[in-house]
């Protein structure tokens, strides 16, 4: 049985439901909630499941996320993992519902946006910046957090996929590793006019090689 939440406002652009059913792609139970969110840790991650032939996992910022200038609400987020096989231009359309268990009543606040979200190489995490106001969420009266326990869930629904093409992403090294390498060249007089190529060096993470032609 699914209802309507009347009482709790549900972020913008979602909705908010009540469901007796348990989520069927993933649950985590979360213990000692309270210093976890007195850490200096900003976020948590859960393990890693699959839905739709995808693998996922939840970001959970239990203080907000500061980021995105997040205040007085616990932020959650579900973020594509493991992407690195797909084609080149990917992107995965996805309907996502993500669970509170209410523990008083056994049942759940359920929140979904009110369309499909897109993931690609450029967007690998979509949620809730104000998923449940903390106030609410520390509120015995309600369930969600008792005995400092509180259990959150997952469904992923693929609606569609598609490779938009070529693509590439460019990443830049802070510090990027610096290297030297020395090519003694012997009887360089009786060189030809071949290419002459140096044996490989590495530095960093990648193999070089230098040449030169007379």
């Amino acid at each position: 049985m699914t209802e309507f939440v009347r009482n709790i406002s549900p972020p913008p652009g979602a909705v908010a439901t009540v469901s007796d059913a348990s989520p069927i792609h993933y649950m985590v139970k979360i213990e000692l909630f309270s210093l976890l969110a007195k850490s200096a840790v900003e976020t948590f991650e859960s393990g890693i499941f699959e839905a739709g032939g995808y693998k996922w996992k939840l970001v959970l910022y239990p203080n907000g996320n500061k980021s995105r200038n997040v205040k007085d609400y616990i932020s959650l987020y579900l973020a594509m993992v493991d992407t690195s096989s797909l084609p080149p231009g990917w992107e995965v359309n996805v309907i996502f519902r993500l669970f509170l268990l209410d523990q008083i009543t056994d049942s759940y606040l359920v929140i979904q946006a009110g369309k499909e979200r897109s993931f690609h190489g450029l967007k690998l995490e979509c949620g809730f910046d104000h998923f449940i106001q903390l106030s609410t969420f520390n509120d015995a009266r309600h369930g969600f957090l008792l005995g400092d326990t509180c259990v959150l869930g997952a469904e992923v629904y693929v609606c569609g996929e598609r490779s938009r093409g070529k693509g590439e992403v460019l990443s830049m090294a802070k510090e990027p590793p610096t290297g030297k390498y020395t090519w003694k060249i012997v009887n360089f007089s009786k060189l030809d006019e071949k290419p002459e190529e140096s044996p490989l060096f590495r530095t960093g993470d990648h193999q070089w090689y230098g040449y030169f032609i007379i």
